[in-house]
């Protein structure tokens, strides 16, 4: 058998018609620059559709829709390896904009496949064929599908790639992406390079898949592989030319595994599997065997104590509370119940501060029985039952239960689900003996969706924390879930909320003064009369929003979004709204002296009747906003965009003032005058001659100014 010798097709010769520089360059300059081809065709096909999306989704006349779900599943799965952060919500983006997304996910896989599939079948993608590289294994054919998911799924990506990033992931670096991004490039380049592999420098995916790179514009001299280069005896120059098909093939060598070896390993793995099998069947019938046990001790000193607690038992006060205490002690399913059932049958105070910290004891193992059982009362007092008011004591009973094993608890009890639970006032005139209290709490991954928190009071409480990496902002963050949750008049100040779910919630007449809602979603939530002065709102989503009569004084929502949020009559004097996006909202009659508007977007926001004396709008895109009415004297204006505007009765400088009024002495009125120099009023709407004068005198620009 001769070593096979990698030959050319004769309708290689057709691919040869190329530019002459493509031909000039050597083999490696070649076949480095046809594959940052392939890169950049691949990243360009994903990229420009979602660089178009991008601007979609800051169009603000395209309708918004929720962010398609193979997206979000996409979003998650990058996030979770990269340490990126993940928001569970509902994301809105324009409508065009989840199709372009798609195809910026599904492109670049199209078209990796399709390279895939040419370079099986052909040996070549379209930019190998246009510098003339090809691909063939030994036989000097195509490599075929199979060594090539080999050569670029394993040896040519997931090799170097993997190895980047378990450097990453240990090192101190980490989440530092630009670190990993340097290390797999490095990774990639390194290994595409390759090492001397006997008189050819081949790379090792490469050698790993059995293929080899030629030159497909060569056409003078068959290209051999170093299989049959290393099959050759040394010859002179002279002897170069001679036919290889006429050498004799080299001898290769055999290496023969002995039979009886085989046999031993064989018998060796059977052996420690079948051991195996029964140590751990040992194992587990002992272990069942003593949970049997233990269950049934357990329900024998059960069915001893409940005797106790038997009213016809006889026994004292005190013999009942240490029966209950004991009952605590035993954690298991059917104590949990039995104590959560005595919360509703008892009357007596004593008896119940003992039952409740019998459950306290037992800890967050009695939750699901005492959401259970408080959502039943729930549903008798939304019965109109005749015992009303015994079901509100009973019901409060069950709330001071819940209160104490999460005060307790403080920090374990993530993942705990008590969605839908009631712990505060159904409404603002509901007298009630029970308010929740959990402030300095750590409730960091305390699933409250839906739940009743009126009126708590959760002052300074964490409900976000590190996840096991001890990190912030990673994939693995502990973030409570606050949708559609019931907050009216709860006391929230300096609680940190950053990255919280809060979609439709209620916090309306909330207090969450230097609060921390960095990148919090409050999509459609109703924060009317909310106090929320100097609170961190840094690229929070408020879509939808109502904040109406709301005070935001100070805050920062800086990169915020509040697409089509409702702030009528808000007072948000000195707040930081620069780069935040206000599309189509409505401030009417909003109070925003001083505030900082510069590179937002205002496109077709509502400022009629609105302060804005002393603002900050430069490079501001008021495209169609509405001005009416509103006072911007003082504001500074330069680089805003103005088209579409409407100054119809805009206050640019105020009025001079009344002799008879000054008893204090105001400044200049040049001072206090809207800054409108270089700023172009040409396409604003509905301008009286008095704002054209002055425009006019103060540097701005309009087709009527001499």
């Amino acid at each position: 058998m001769t070593t096979p010798t990698v030959r050319r097709n004769i309708n290689q010769s057709s691919q040869s018609q190329k530019p002459e520089k493509a031909n000039s360059l050597p083999l490696g300059a070649r076949r480095l620059t046809a594959w940052a081809v392939e890169i950049t065709l691949v990243v360009a096909s994903g990229l420009v559709p979602f660089g178009i999306g991008v601007y979609a989704n800051s169009r603000s006349d395209i309708q918004r829709v929720p962010l398609n779900p193979v997206l979000v599943v996409t979003e998650r799965a990058i996030a979770r390896p990269l340490a990126l952060p993940v928001s569970y919500g509902i994301r809105n983006v324009a409508g065009p904009t989840n199709f372009l997304w798609t195809i910026a996910l599904l492109a670049p896989l199209t078209l990796s496949v399709w390279q895939l599939y040419l370079l099986g079948k052909t040996g070549s993608t379209l930019p190998k064929r246009w510098f003339g590289v090809r691909v063939v294994n030994e036989e000097g054919k195509a490599p075929g599908l199979r060594a090539v998911v080999v050569r670029e799924g394993l040896g040519r990506w997931t090799a170097p790639v993997s190895i980047a990033y378990v450097l990453w992931r240990y090192s101190f670096a980490f989440p530092n992406l630009g670190l990993f991004t340097f290390l797999a490039v490095l990774m990639v380049l390194g290994e595409g390079m390759g090492w001397t592999s006997r008189k050819r420098r081949r790379a090792w995916h490469d050698q790993l898949a059995g293929t080899y790179i030629i030159d497909a514009k060569d056409t003078k001299k068959p290209i051999k592989t170093p299989v049959e280069t290393a099959s050759e005896q040394p010859q002179s120059e002279n002897d170069n030319q001679v036919n290889t098909s006429s050498k004799q093939p080299t001898p290769k060598l055999k290496i023969v595994h002995s039979p009886n070896f085989t046999l031993f390993v064989v018998g060796i793995t059977s052996m420690i599997a079948v051991l195996s099998t029964l140590v751990g069947t040992q194992i587990y019938i002992q272990n069942q065997e003593s949970l049997r046990k233990t269950q049934l001790v357990n329900t024998q000193k059960f069915l001893e104590l409940v005797k106790q607690l038997n009213p016809s038992s006889g026994s004292s006060n005190e013999e009942r509370q240490r029966a209950i205490l004991a009952l605590g002690g035993i954690n298991d399913t059917q104590s949990i119940k039995f104590l959560v059932d005595l919360l509703v049958k008892e009357t007596d105070p004593n008896i119940l501060d003992t039952t409740q910290q019998a459950l306290a004891n037992i800890g967050i193992n009695a939750l699901p029985e005492l959401k259970r059982m408080n959502l039943f009362l729930d549903g008798e007092l939304q019965s109109k039952s005749n015992f009303r008011n015994i079901r509100q004591q009973q019901l409060d009973t069950n709330q001071q239960a819940i209160n104490k094993i999460l005060t307790v608890y403080s920090g374990k009890i993530n993942n705990i689900d008590l969605s839908n639970a009631q712990l505060g006032a159904k409404s603002s005139e509901e007298s009630s003996v029970f308010n929740l209290v959990l402030d300095n709490a750590d409730l960091s991954g305390v699933l409250f969706k839906s739940a009743n928190l009126n009126r708590a009071s959760l002052k300074a409480s964490r409900f976000r924390s590190v996840g096991e990496d001890g990190r912030w902002d990673t994939y693995d963050d502990v973030i409570a879930d606050l949708s559609k949750t019931q907050l009216k008049q709860a006391n929230l100040n300096d609680a940190n909320l950053s990255r919280v779910l809060m979609n439709r919630s209620d916090l309306s007449r909330a207090t969450l003064n230097k609060a921390n809602l960095s990148n919090a979603r409050l999509v459609g939530a109703n924060l009317s009369s909310t106090q929320l002065i100097g609170s961190d709102l840094q690229q929070a989503i408020l879509e939808d929003a109502i904040l109406t009569g709301a005070d935001i004084s100070d805050a920062k929502l800086i990169e915020a979004d509040l697409y089509a949020a409702h702030l009528s009559r808000v007072s948000a004097i000195s707040t930081q709204l620069s780069h935040a996006n206000l599309t189509n909202t409505d401030w009417q009659g909003a109070d925003l002296s001083e505030a900082y508007l510069d590179h937002a977007n205002l496109t077709n926001a509502n400022f009629s009747a609105a302060r804005l004396s002393g603002a900050d709008l430069r490079s501001a895109n008021m495209k169609n906003a509405n001005l009416r009415n509103a006072d911007i004297s003082r504001a500074d204006l330069r680089e805003a965009n103005l088209d579409g505007a409407d100054f119809q009765g805009t206050i640019l400088f105020p009025g001079k003032q009344d002799p008879g009024d000054r008893f204090v002495e105001t400044s200049d009125l040049g001072s206090q005058a809207a800054i409108v120099q270089g700023v172009d009023f040409s396409t604003a709407k509905n301008l009286d001659p008095q704002q054209l004068a002055f425009i006019c005198t103060k540097g701005g620009i309009h087709s009527r100014c001499p």
